[in-house]
């Protein structure tokens, strides 16, 4: 159950992981996981070169999980992969989206631990304050998640 936007960060728990990163993945979906990555009172967005529809749009983050593979064990991989940095997953976000036909989209929210993200696989990263969070054009999948963003930056996270 998510904590009310407006509670101080006192008034919240420590992780996030109250909500079960594994119980909700359809069968018939590839499920992709994407990084809410909160770093001093900014999330990271990412500008994708591909595929072609969506060259210059930004996302959040991330990649699918590989058979055997948690969501969370995926989205530690593909953020090293993707940004040669290390996070820690603090729980996730709610709701998914349909990315395309068989894949669903869900978003974690994340910390920087260790390393600065350097784009490998996107062209540009930008640290986005909540009130920017609309000063970049968002793939479609992402745009649900920017108000619980967005209460989390606001709320001191």
């Amino acid at each position: 159950m998510p904590y009310p936007p407006d509670a101080a960060p006192a008034d919240r728990p420590d992780d996030l992981d109250s909500r079960d990163l594994d119980s909700r993945e359809p069968a018939d979906h590839v499920l992709v996981m994407g990084a809410a990555l909160l770093h001093e009172g900014r999330v990271l967005a990412a500008r994708r070169t591909s595929p072609p529809e969506a060259r210059g749009m930004w996302e959040f983050p991330g990649g699918k999980v590989e058979p055997g593979e948690s969501p969370e064990e995926a989205l530690v991989r593909e953020i090293a992969e993707e940004l040669g940095c290390r996070v820690r997953v603090r729980g996730e976000l709610e709701g998914e989206q349909l990315v395309k036909r068989g894949y669903v989209l869900r978003v974690a929210v994340a910390e920087l631990v260790e390393g600065e993200p350097v784009p490998h696989e996107h062209d540009a990263v930008r640290w986005l304050r909540h009130d920017e969070l609309d000063a970049v054009t968002w793939l479609a999948p992402d745009l649900p998640f920017l108000d619980e963003v967005a209460a989390l930056l606001k709320g001191g996270y």
